[in-house]
């Protein structure tokens, strides 16, 4: 059953993946923090911008190809890390992958993942990414950086803003646990819901049920349960240990550990930007998590402008959050973007139809930036800059 044959935007694909899941785990996909006003925010952002359409252009030969760090890319958007998108469909991580190596996109594979970033590189060598969340044990983390060296991957990703698990209240109304475990309580719970999907009810348990945090596993007693792993990703990654939470010095050794480009995800301020370049920092994804960080953060998109002025053209600039349509992508790369990344489009995908779910986003996506682009008389993504925008918008 191809769920997302016929969509003809993300929404679409959205609600796919909306009717397939328990509620309960849309949720985990769709949720945010506290109120929530942050995942309104973002989207606002976007909506308050408009794209000044150029007419009689010749647009015949125009291209959405994009350079970034070295290798070209067929579009300037790639994929956000997302978790444990095992949870909405076994081996998802592989399956994204393989629709990012398929078209041509990077994909920034998930410190939390289901798989490890060994199989990951293996099927997407070209295209794989490895974010890093620091441990508590910084042998952990110096450990994942070793790995991901081992494999040949290119770029790591430091997320830097999650220093402890926020409040996240949808799952507090579901009652699900943080790590996410399905005890007989909540099936009981949640019975009623989780028959009404049985598609995904028998994947889930068909592949064996709860994912382990495969990355993690290797740090921890040899027949450790997938609970366990995420309970210990948990207590390491978002818990402040005896070693205090990340800090600059902690970024300061990852630079010298790491030989390859060298990505901060998650800075809002424009100081803690110039401070990441003056540190040899490659790039920045201006980032609020995706509103699942801190609820009153503002929009990454109103933050993007000013982190431009600041840094200027000292390192990479890239942006998630908020991210649904193409017109979203061409948006920011107006506003001073060098390439723009989405973690929930490609996961309605996968959870709604498998590597066909992701392939289905991404060329979604693919289109409406071209036509976006053709629609305003540009013919390269090097010709998208402020001057492309209706009136003055910016905040």
């Amino acid at each position: 059953m191809q769920r997302t044959k016929n969509a003809v935007n993300v929404d679409e694909v959205r609600l796919a993946a909306r009717r397939y899941l328990p509620g309960f785990l849309y949720d985990f996909i769709e949720g945010g923090v506290d109120g929530e006003e942050g995942l309104v925010r973002n989207e606002a952002a976007f909506a308050r911008h408009s794209l000044l359409p150029r007419y009689l252009v010749d647009v015949s030969r125009r291209s959405t190809a994009t350079e970034l760090f070295g290798r070209r890319h067929a579009m300037p958007f790639g994929i956000s890390p997302t978790g444990p998108a095992a949870l909405f469909r076994p081996d998802a991580d592989l399956l994204i992958a393989r629709a990012a190596a398929a078209a041509n996109v990077p994909f920034i594979l998930s410190g939390a993942s289901g798989t490890t970033l060994e199989d990951i590189h293996a099927v997407a060598p070209d295209h794989s990414w490895f974010q890093l969340y620091t441990a508590r044990d910084r042998h952990i983390s110096h450990d994942q950086i070793r790995r991901a060296a081992d494999t040949g991957m290119d770029v790591l990703v430091v997320t830097v803003d999650t220093p402890v698990t926020p409040k996240r209240e949808r799952h507090l109304r579901n009652r699900i646990s943080v790590p996410f475990r399905l005890t007989p309580g909540i099936a009981l719970r949640m019975t009623r819901e989780v028959l009404t999907h049985p598609a995904w009810f028998a994947r889930f348990f068909a592949s064996g049920g709860m994912p382990p945090m495969a990355n993690w596993t290797p740090y921890m007693p040899a027949g450790a349960s997938a609970a366990q792993s995420a309970a210990f990703f948990f207590d390491q990654a978002f818990v402040p240990g005896d070693a205090g939470t990340p800090d600059w010095r902690d970024l300061e050794t990852y630079r010298r550990l790491w030989k390859g480009k060298l990505v901060v995800k998650g800075f809002l301020h424009p100081d803690d930007a110039v401070r990441a370049a003056d540190m040899g920092c490659d790039g920045l994804i201006v980032s609020n998590h995706g509103g699942k960080a801190l609820d009153r953060a503002p929009a990454s998109l109103d933050a993007l402008p000013a982190i431009r002025q600041a840094v200027g053209n000292r390192m990479t600039l890239m942006l998630d959050s908020g991210v649904r349509r193409g017109s979203d992508v061409v948006i920011a790369l107006c506003l001073g973007a060098d390439f723009v990344f989405a973690g929930r489009p490609t996961l309605y995908g996968v959870a709604a139809d498998g590597q066909a779910g992701a392939k289905k986003v991404l060329r979604i996506i693919a289109e409406e930036i071209d036509l976006v682009m053709a629609m305003i008389g540009c013919n390269t993504v090097a010709e998208l800059n402020a001057a492309c925008l209706a009136g003055s918008t910016t905040p």
